[in-house]
């Protein structure tokens, strides 16, 4: 082996990313409100890049009545789009008691239990380690859990599902001795639908199962979901899709953000210096602002070819709605863009478009495509509303399997799915198989 010291040639291909490659990958990427920010935040760094919001006019309701339309009831209109002051979930519930009632060791306690109630309003800590933690009797806690218990909305500090329906059903009037019979002793195979085992032990027909359930299935498991009060959520639509003539135009919804211009004031000041550092300082600010400025003219035109193509291959869906969804892939919008497709999947990110059926992530237009034994091909979301189709109309006492509807999307639509596809398109749906399905009235 040579190993002796030595100087080499050696030629190498690699690909680096430069900053301002990396700063435009994320500006492709940012909604319209992500870019109003990073804007503003950059005009803190570079004292050329002036970014001014004067142009930016909130909605006024009672001045902008030409856009909405109409002049009656505009006040209350208005009044009722104000939020609702929010509460949270420790004043929801101590509002319902008398405090007075209580010791200050026991509101400590009971405080400290509805902290560990988790989104479903469960207790999630056992009440041995509260009295351990809190240094306090176990019957205390426990008696603070019946308290909270009593509250509403009914079921709210239960231990598990099965405590929390059978709170509900005591105090809601519906208590029957077969139901919490079943509840108490049979929770399990009644949740998993192994009526027969039940129905064989106690003595008791099929059908007087599925009225119990049907019954339980009107109590509400997560009851502490009733206490989030999340406070309204508005998506500003990054694009717009108008009708326009016989087909649609599509504009950028550049409304948020900033106007940007060039401090050509402070540049003048500055560049009659001598000082060699202020002038390197200066170069790098202006070559950054140039950088903004042709990142955002790119971003604008990237995005805007994108939307424009979803329109035109998805025309049947803006026209007739969302069962008219075609199969599209962003390779494919890539191709026809001659992007990458990388490209096309920032372009989309968490972005929205308006449209005059509604307001949609970019997305959401892209899906898989299956095929039909007629060489053609579907979307996945429109084999998912066959499927729902199907199972909507289906005996509930003799339930579709999934090899069912195999064969009922290859011989009634043309469709060529695997069963575990439609299995998985279920689950999607939120559809329970069909064991689980079947009714015995």
């Amino acid at each position: 082996m040579d190993l002796k010291a030595g100087l080499w040639q050696q030629q190498t291909l690699k690909l680096a990313m430069t900053q301002e490659l990396t700063q435009a990958i994320a500006l492709l990427q940012y909604s319209a409100q992500e870019l109003s920010t990073f804007l503003e935040n950059k005009a803190l760094e570079n004292p050329l890049l002036q970014v001014e919001n004067n142009h930016i006019q909130p909605i006024n309701p009672l001045i902008d009545r030409n856009r909405r339309k109409h002049t009656k009831n505009t006040e209350n209109d208005w009044i009722e789009q104000i939020a609702a002051k929010s509460s949270s979930k420790e004043d929801q519930l101590l509002n319902q008691l008398n405090l007075r009632k209580y010791s200050s060791i026991q509101l400590k306690i009971i405080k400290h239990l509805i902290d560990n109630l988790d989104v479903n309003g469960y207790l999630t800590a056992e009440p041995e380690e509260i009295a351990d933690l809190l240094g306090v009797q176990l019957e205390l806690v426990e008696e603070s859990i019946i308290v909270i218990q009593t509250l509403e909305p009914v079921g709210i500090g239960a231990r598990n599902l099965q405590e929390c329906l059978l709170i509900q059903l005591e105090r809601e009037n519906l208590k029957d001795d077969l139901a919490l019979t079943i509840l108490t002793h049979y929770f399990i195979p009644f949740a998993e639908k192994k009526w027969k085992q039940i129905a064989k032990e106690l003595q008791i027909p099929l059908q007087k199962i599925q009225e119990i359930f049907d019954m339980i299935q009107q109590l509400n498991p997560r009851p502490g979901a009733r206490l989030e009060q999340e406070s309204a959520s508005y998506i500003i639509p990054d694009a717009i899709v108008e009708r326009f003539g016989d087909g649609f135009s599509v504009r950028l919804c550049d409304d948020i953000l900033p106007k940007i211009s060039f401090n050509d004031h402070y540049y003048q000041k500055m560049t009659t210096t001598m000082d060699s550092h202020v002038s390197r300082f200066l170069q790098e600010k202006v070559q950054d602002y140039q950088w903004i400025m042709k990142s955002i003219e790119q971003r604008k035109e990237t995005l805007t070819r994108v939307v424009s193509k979803i329109v035109e291959k998805q025309t049947s869906f803006f026209e007739n709605g969302k069962e008219y969804l075609v199969p599209m892939t962003m390779k494919e919008v890539a191709g026809e863009l001659e992007i990458h497709e990388s490209t096309v999947s920032r372009a989309v990110k968490e972005k929205y478009v308006q449209t005059p059926i509604g307001t949609f992530p970019l997305k959401s237009f892209f899906t898989s495509t299956i095929q039909t034994v007629s060489n053609e091909s579907t979307s996945s979301s429109q084999v998912k509303n066959e499927i729902a189709s199907m199972i909507n109309s289906e005996d509930k006492q003799r339930p579709l399997s999934d090899q069912e509807i195999v064969e009922k999307l290859k011989s009634g639509q043309g469709i060529v799915v695997s069963r575990r596809t439609v299995a998985k398109y279920r689950d999607q749906l939120g559809i329970a198989s069909s064991s689980k399905r079947k009714r015995f009235d």
